[in-house]
């Protein structure tokens, strides 16, 4: 099983001296012992003194809170990275909840911005809209054979976090993905590739930077887009047979369009859509252990009707099938930029169109000038249980809105999930004070803990981190074919089984720092009913033994000169 064959004891190179210290799979600078630098070539490149890699990681660590801003710590990070793979691993791993948000969101958005001006590496793979020929030479230039790729994560930076289309520089977003995706749950960086899909930029100031590193040309058509995004999943699915193919902050209907077309033949995963939902899921069974009641019980406001928010909806209405409601959809209310989604409303995406609300039901909702239906009218008229927010407009869940909304529920269950934080559609000390500490809150950037009266509540964040390591890990695991809903619905039943959300005050989600041991129990819950769905093509035995033993771990194995 290719995953576990990874942990070999010892690692074979041909490499000597100066190539191999710029080879950051193998490098270990001043660890190497002088045995290993007499026998490598290595002798007089390096300072006399060994440090195991504990001390390296001790001073390494200290050089990153020497950093004076957090952009400059994600620099450090990523030359780190660049030099010495086991040790930004192993830092990364002992400081994962402090170095999450500077390695990914919200500072890795910020490294992006800067990407092209302060270019420092070749990491990661580039394809061009302009050369598609070289697809498959660019993906044979990593070097890996069939048997050698788990996973790769591919962006077309159109969709960047919370700050939009940046082109080429989307790259940091893969990178950084794959750098949660070993953090969490050991899955082998050797064995993963970074990637961007280069179709242009419609951001002027990219266009008009003479540094600027991508295409120099706006995004491209959708049909020669969908060509290109098809050459390279054939070319990946052909060359990389076993590999995940992960989408990432992919544009709104490019990104439902991919995954309509290929998730039921290839074993692939929109993290934006599918992963967002799984982790929204994960959040509201969690609240239901304190609120009560069922999920097919639930009214859902959805305040973004974009990708992540409809997602969203798409994850609970099939938990709301599986609880035996026959029409789900009903018991959504979906808001876009335009107010509330009915049948007329204008420029409706296609995959919104399933949660758009008949225009009889809402003939009694007031409408602005314009004739949209805000979210305040929608909260009155419908009383829901659970607002979300997936909108990006920061402060949208104002004070009227939840009070609104807990005037006529006990315990609002409420998701202000917008990230970076300066997008969140409420913070969590509002929620709690305009509640009296009735709600239940999850949101999508890091919040620190709120005191209502003599109660503190720890806020929880909905992290996708909590799900897509260990889903991909489970499925990798298993040999899956493909990546059901009932898959999904696993890892979030999983997430939310990680922690007992009873008492009050405690958070609805795990903590970052439980992430490794979340996301075994996801991949555990993820491959078993892979194996039950028939989409498996391994056999696994003790679950939890060959979780343990896939999990790349960043420690230092012999290395052997041939």
């Amino acid at each position: 099983m290719s995953v576990v064959e990874t942990q070999r004891p010892a690692i074979a190179t041909t490499l000597r001296g100066r190539q191999l210290l710029s080879d950051s799979r193998i490098n270990r600078g001043v660890a190497f012992s002088h045995e290993e630098r007499a026998a490598l070539g290595l002798t007089g490149l390096l300072p006399p003194a060994v440090l195991d890699l504990e001390a390296q990681v001790s001073r390494a660590y200290h050089q990153f809170q020497s950093q004076a801003s957090d952009l400059g710590k994600n620099v450090f990070l990523s030359l780190l990275h660049d030099r010495n793979e086991v040790l930004f691993y192993r830092l990364l791993q002992e400081h994962l909840a402090e170095m999450l948000p500077i390695v990914y969101t919200p500072t890795v958005g910020e490294a992006i911005e800067n990407f092209s001006g302060e270019f420092r590496g070749w990491r990661g793979v580039y394809l061009s809209i302009d050369r598609p020929f070289e697809i498959e030479a660019s993906l044979r230039a990593t070097g890996l054979g069939p048997d050698d790729v788990d996973l790769i994560v591919a962006t077309d930076g159109e969709a960047i976090l919370g700050i939009g289309d940046w082109g080429v520089g989307g790259i940091g977003i893969s990178i950084g993905k794959l750098a949660v995706y070993t953090a969490a749950a050991g899955i082998d960086p050797t064995r993963a590739i970074p990637l961007v899909l280069d179709v242009g930029t419609n951001r002027k100031s990219l266009l008009e930077d003479p540094l600027y590193l991508g295409n120099r040309h706006e995004r491209v058509d959708q049909d020669r887009y969908d060509a290109f995004v098809g050459a390279y999943v054939e070319a990946a699915s052909r060359l990389f047979p076993h590999a995940l193919l992960h989408w990432e902050d992919i544009g709104g209907s490019n990104a439902t369009r991919i995954l309509e077309r290929y998730r039921d033949t290839h074993f692939t995963f929109n993290d934006d859509i599918q992963g967002t939902g799984a982790v929204a899921l994960a959040a509201l069974l969690s609240a239901l252990q304190q609120a009560g009641g069922r999920i097919c019980e639930q009214r859902v406001v959805i305040h973004g009707a974009g990708t992540a928010g409809i997602g969203i909806a798409e994850q609970l209405c099939a938990a709301m099938e599986e609880e035996g409601l026959a029409s789900p959809q009903e018991s959504f209310w979906a808001l876009s930029s335009r107010g509330l989604i009915t049948e007329t409303s204008g420029s409706m995406r296609g995959f919104q169109r399933p949660f758009a609300r008949r225009e009889e039901e809402v003939a009694g909702f007031a409408r602005d000038d314009e004739g949209r239906i805000g979210l305040l009218e929608v909260v009155r008229q419908v009383h829901p249980t659970v607002l979300i927010g997936t909108s990006g407009q920061p402060g949208s869940f104002g004070r009227e809105v939840i009070e609104e909304m807990a005037a006529h529920c006990e315990r609002p269950i409420v998701m202000p999930m917008s990230n970076p934080t300066s997008l969140s559609e409420a913070v969590p000390a509002d929620l709690l004070e305009w509640t009296e500490g009735r709600a239940l809150v999850a949101t999508g950037s890091p919040f620190p803990p709120v005191t209502v009266g003599r109660q503190s509540f720890v806020v929880a964040q909905a992290n996708n981190a909590l799900v897509f390591p260990g889903l991909g890990l489970g499925g990798i695991i298993a040999g899956a074919s493909r990546v059901t809903p009932k898959m999904l619905r696993a890892a979030a039943q999983a997430v939310a089984e990680q922690i007992d959300s009873r008492q009050l005050g405690s958070p609805l989600l795990p903590q970052v720092e439980a992430l490794r041991e979340t996301s075994a129990a996801v991949a555990a819950a993820v491959a078993r009913t892979a194996l039950a769905e028939g989409v498996a093509s391994r056999e696994v035995g003790d679950f939890e033994e060959t979780i343990r033993q896939a999990m790349w771990e960043p420690i230092y194995r012999p290395i052997e000169g041939v």
